[in-house]
């Protein structure tokens, strides 16, 4: 693939940057189809007291208004964990085009594991979807957040 652009590195700092607000470690980045980072945030459910306030729905909630639009063809979206139910909904919801995600979430994914909402046969819009992208780190960030409350 000639000129791609990995943005898991800026969703690992925010999701590093979430952790250290005491979230869940969880970070997202949302490019335009020319490839610009739109937006980038972490889980922010606990800062603002909001259980929607998911790393992918803050990311796809600022492209939106970016965008003045409630759909976003040909976006991207990078996400450090397999969204859950939720997200995977709004993603399809929203159009977006690419999901890119790191870590696997057996418990709680909605993607390739649980709910499988991309495969739901009443789901509107599947999004291409690539998973495995830095994976290990992701999965370390969250492993080491939960040592650490233990």
């Amino acid at each position: 693939m000639t000129g791609f652009t990995s943005y898991m590195p800026r969703a690992l700092n925010e999701a590093r940057a979430a952790a250290l607000r005491g979230e869940i470690p969880v970070g997202a980045v949302i490019t335009d189809p020319q490839g610009r980072v739109i937006a980038a945030s972490g889980n922010r459910t606990r800062e603002n007291h909001d259980p929607t306030a998911h790393a992918e729905i803050e990311v796809i909630r600022a492209a939106c208004a970016a965008a003045r639009s409630e759909r976003l063809p040909g976006y991207r979206l990078w996400v450090t964990l397999e969204p859950c139910p939720m997200c995977a909904a709004a993603i399809s919801a929203a159009r977006i085009a690419t999901l890119y995600y790191g870590a696997d979430d057996p418990r709680m994914g909605g993607v390739r594991h649980g709910a499988r909402v991309f495969d739901h046969p009443q789901c509107h819009h599947r999004p291409e979807t690539h998973d495995g992208i830095a994976a290990e780190e992701s999965r370390n960030l969250l492993r080491d957040f939960f040592a650490a409350r233990r």
